[in-house]
């Protein structure tokens, strides 16, 4: 696969990474087109993000319910799949109509079909994962084989979904503000039919209310902080198409110092200069104050 800028996996696959399905789920749902954060804040802020979405997708009731249910989990990593596939271009499509006033799709075209690349190919490795443990289960001779398959597996969807959490499907690409805003509106999918059909998993009231509405007003926060800040400091607005904003101002670097803009900020024209020799050397004279010298002669020829 190939993004916009080169190889999908930027080279860093060889023949030995299969033996790490944590490498090769950097590689895959990382890649290299995603560009790089602008603020080291907001990349921060986005590893609270991931935990607390981790936290939601999880599910806290299975810990205070004191079990782990596995067939459970595989059942919630299909509805997740689901929800991703329905979810992600809608709310992306809902976006591309408010940008429209200020831009067009086809300048996000490339940026659009790589998303939609990696989101397909996230589903389809939960998919894959799924039934495979599924076929582990039920087969007898092939069940060692598919259940060693399964575990790579389950290792590479995991550290996928980590990654995912993060870039949202490299939705960073179309616009730096849709990672947060889709991390937003997920939780919220998937927290309010609990609420609204009243299955609390097992728990009271109050803490059903707690744990399954905590995640999701948690994400909500931080995703609002990511997006204050990246409007504030470096002018990128959700409303704004992409085509539009300024590029990002350089990240800050601890110890690097204050770096001042280059060139002449005020644009073209003569340059403000000033003595590069000596700052303490006399300047010129003062041509009335010459001393007692011949008037006639002044250079003492």
């Amino acid at each position: 696969m190939t993004g916009s800028h080169g190889s999908w996996t930027g080279g860093t696959l060889t023949a030995r990474s299969f033996l790490k399905p944590k490498r090769v789920a950097e590689a895959v749902f990382h890649p290299a087109w995603i560009p790089e954060a602008v603020d080291p804040e907001v990349e921060r802020l986005k590893r609270v993000r991931v935990i607390a979405g981790a936290v939601a997708a999880v599910g806290v009731y299975t810990f205070v319910q004191g079990g782990f249910a596995f067939t459970e989990m595989l059942q919630n990593m299909l509805t997740a799949s689901a929800v991703l596939l329905f979810i992600t271009p809608l709310t992306v499509g809902a976006m591309l109509f408010v940008w429209r006033r200020t831009g067009t799709v086809r300048q996000l075209r490339v940026p659009l079909g790589n998303s939609f690349k990696l989101l397909l190919a996230f589903v389809g490795s939960i998919v894959l994962t799924v039934l495979m443990w599924w076929l582990a289960a039920g087969v007898g001779g092939f069940a060692l084989v598919l259940g060693l398959v399964a575990i790579w597996l389950t290792g590479f969807v995991g550290s996928g979904a980590v990654k995912v959490s993060g870039n949202f499907f490299g939705t960073a690409a179309v616009h730096r503000c849709l990672p947060p805003l889709l991390a937003t509106v997920t939780t919220w999918l998937m927290a309010i039919p609990d609420l609204a059909t009243g299955d609390l998993h097992g728990l009271s009231l109050g803490m059903g209310v707690v744990f399954i509405l905590g995640a999701p007003v948690t994400v909500t926060g931080i995703a609002a902080l990511e997006m204050y800040r990246l409007r504030s400091r470096h002018g990128i607005r959700l409303g704004a198409h992409p085509a539009s904003l300024p590029p990002p101002r350089p990240a800050y670097t601890p110890g690097a110092g204050y770096v001042p803009p280059q060139g002449n900020p005020y644009g073209s024209g003569p340059a403000y200069t000033y003595n590069q020799g000596n700052p303490y050397a006399p300047g010129p004279r003062n041509p009335y104050n010459q001393g007692p010298q011949n008037p006639y002669n002044p250079h003492g020829f």
